[in-house]
């Protein structure tokens, strides 16, 4: 056989197999529980979990990583977590608490923190080879928008007076910017219903048509399997926007955006969605 041609197989296999998803995904809308919690615990094997908590999106990062290791520790895993700046992110000190672990947990607060910190880092990469070896990746609200490749930053660039509620669906309007990319066609949104965010990912669907909007609500989260479906799990809901099979993409000079035949899903607790494929697994 000749011996570039084999070279390609074997480019090509590896290239697959670590484009392949081999772990779990734990994406939580914020106000995590118990019992969320327990389910991440035992998704990384219960006893045999060893979980590193990354705090950096929040303003009291010691503070809060000792309370998540304590409820990790509860539940019988072993728990640690990592202080960082962009510029020692890659110290040897932090890529080897990586070593051993099986399992990584980021904390909420600023999503663009995370990523002004890890992006492009051997640290970043660390966490996706425990990922893509079948570890556990998780994190709540700002470690939910992370996970996706377009992550939403939180901030308006043109209607910016408001906080809590997106009043608008305005063209270049929402801010994103690179997120870790764990999912490649879906944005997330997360605390959804609850600061009724619903314009902030209409808008996004319109702007970006190709992808799915996954929007998870407080004190619920989706597990993203290794084959691609997610479940739902907690006690709220997960809105679906799916504009992959929409038409009449259009905007007004005012910049008003508009769409038609954009779909939406309303999921609870135990229901599945096919991410391949789009659908809702009946």
């Amino acid at each position: 056989m000749n011996i570039k041609f084999l070279i390609l197989i074997i480019l090509f296999g590896y290239s697959l197999a670590f484009s392949q998803p081999k772990g779990h995904l734990v994406i939580i809308g914020g106000v995590q529980t118990s019992s969320i919690v327990e389910k991440f615990v035992e998704l990384a094997g219960k006893k045999d979990a060893r979980i590193i908590v990354i705090p950096n999106a929040g303003s009291n990062p010691v503070e809060n990583s000792k309370i998540q290791i304590k409820e990790f520790g509860d539940l019988g895993a072993d728990a640690d977590y990592l202080l960082f700046t962009r510029e020692t992110a890659d110290a040897d000190s932090n890529l080897k608490k990586l070593e051993n672990a099986n399992a990584v947990f980021f904390l909420g607060g600023d999503q663009s923190d995370l990523t002004r910190d890890m992006l492009g880092t051997k640290l970043l990469d660390r966490v996706y080879q425990i990922y893509y070896n079948g570890g556990v990746v998780g994190g709540s609200s700002a470690g939910a928008a992370v996970m996706s490749e377009v992550m939403i930053t939180g901030n308006e660039l043109v209607n910016k007076d408001s906080s809590v509620s997106f009043v608008s669906i305005l063209k270049g309007n929402v801010e994103t910017k690179q997120g870790f990319g764990f999912l490649k066609n879906v944005i997330i949104d997360q605390h959804f219903l609850k600061r009724k965010r619903h314009n902030r990912l209409i808008s996004l669907m319109i702007e970006h048509p190709d992808l799915l909007g996954v929007a998870i609500d407080e004190s619920t989260a989706i597990i993203v399997y290794p084959d691609n479906i997610f479940e739902v799990f907690g006690s709220n809901q997960v809105l679906v926007y799916d504009p992959t099979e929409s038409d009449n993409v259009r905007s007004n000079p005012n910049g008003n955006l508009g769409i038609t035949n954009l779909k939406m899903h309303l999921l609870i607790h135990g229901d599945k969605f096919n991410l391949q494929t789009r659908e809702v697994i009946r």
